[in-house]
């Protein structure tokens, strides 16, 4: 079997797609549910139809392409990613094993392949917190890993539900069906960028991915005193702010001593009222804890706790932590794995192994299904930026790696 891709059609299709933008080109904003995501979703059912796939969408609106293969009954080969966008982002995050995923079936199409195994391209919905402040909300449910009823309590920022947004967008069903059943998938495949420097830096074309990094999400509220900046002396202060920055620093220096594979960050920090004159009354911190090893990074959340409350005490001031989501690392399927490295070494192509500390809708997918991930470079490392870049012929090779692994699993 001889596969080919078609780089230009492909790079042609990232291009219309990234047109689906609430932003100024370069940069591409697709929150989910919005007008721009779901004219974005009709355009690319409609290229999955003209592959001739089989399309339906379940009631959070994750999205299935099926090429049905000879055995009906037989589990599922899958792939796929998201195709929403943060504000501000680039074109290529999620859009590649979207993309790529469909012009790797279509490659095996053309090659005159034909599947034991159904193949079926995955768009998950809402991969980024941006609307309901949760990642990953349709693999999750997949997964089951986020049950209905949990789910039907989310909200975006105007306070409207996930139901009344959904519905909203035209997409009705229950939420308990979205589960999968057991034995769905026989294996699962995600082709991705990077998101990180060390393919481009070490000049290897693949990353293929062995485990994903358990993220852990929270939310703190340190709440002082405000007063006036010029008549409140030093001794008599509560400043929120200043709490903060203490749990901040605290924070960085527990991450730092752990692993070079644990990571902290605070990504949020509302400071209330927000004026030069006035003491900081209220901070609201976002905080993101990331281990691929799931004990270290409760260690890590167990000091954060340990430093607010020591923090309360010495500055007078109240924490209150809420834990958003802490969910468990992922190790990648030894046979997905395989596979991605037999279709990498068939065509001469250089590869490392990997863990991926971002995470990704295969890390809730892996509690169903075995899973790998297969990582392109992407400029400088850049991601969740316009100036995010995978050159065609990466992503190219990514296709095609892709579409040698698909058709071994699904012989």
């Amino acid at each position: 079997m001889k596969l080919a891709i078609d780089q230009q059609w492909l790079v042609s299709e990232i291009e219309a797609l990234a047109a689906f933008s609430d932003a100024e080109a370069p940069a591409v904003t697709r929150v989910v549910f919005t007008p721009t995501d779901l004219k974005a979703r009709a355009w690319l059912k409609a290229r999955c139809q003209d592959a001739g796939l089989g399309v339906r969408q379940d009631p959070v609106g994750n999205t299935f392409a099926r090429w049905s293969g000879a055995d009906a009954e037989a589990s599922v080969v899958g792939t796929g990613s998201h195709i929403d966008a943060i504000p501000n982002a680039g074109k290529y995050d999620g859009v590649v094993g979207v993309l790529g995923g469909l012009e790797a079936i279509r490659a095996l199409q053309r090659a005159g392949f034909r599947p034991r195994h159904s193949i079926e391209l995955l768009v998950f919905t809402s991969e980024e917190p941006t609307r309901f402040g949760i990642g990953c909300l349709g693999s999750r449910m997949l997964s089951g890993m986020l049950s209905a009823e949990a789910a039907s309590q989310l909200t975006d920022k105007d306070g409207a539900t996930v139901d009344e947004v959904r519905r909203t967008a035209g997409i009705g069903g229950d939420l308990k069906q979205v589960a999968l059943p057991n034995g769905y998938y026989k294996a699962f495949v995600e082709l991705h960028i990077e998101q990180g420097p060390v393919l481009e830096r070490e000049q290897v074309p693949f990353g293929v991915v062995e485990r994903i990094a358990a993220p852990a999400s929270l939310r703190v509220t340190v709440e002082g005193a405000g007063g006036h900046a010029g008549s409140v002396l030093m001794p008599d202060r509560r400043d929120a702010l200043c709490a903060a920055a203490e749990l901040i620093l605290a924070l960085e220096n527990t991450a730092r001593t752990k692993s070079i594979d644990t990571v902290a960050t605070v990504g949020i920090c509302d400071v209330f009222p927000g004026a030069i004159n006035s003491i900081p009354a209220r901070v609201l911190l976002g905080i993101d804890i990331r281990d691929t090893d799931l004990p270290r990074r409760d260690s890590v959340m167990r000091s954060l706790e340990q430093a607010c409350r020591a923090t309360a005490t010495s500055r007078g001031v109240t924490i209150h932590s809420q834990v958003l989501n802490a969910d468990a690392p992922a190790i990648c399927d030894p046979t997905v794995i395989a596979a991605l490295c037999q279709a990498c070494e068939k065509y001469g192509f250089r590869f490392l192994a990997m863990t991926s500390r971002a995470y990704h809708d295969s890390l809730f997918i892996s509690q169903i299904a075995p899973v790998a991930m297969l990582f392109i470079p992407c400029r400088n490392g850049y991601s969740h930026r316009p100036e995010e870049y995978a050159s065609p012929e990466d992503i190219a090779r990514g296709s095609l790696v892709l579409a040698d692994t698909l058709a071994t699993l699904a012989a």
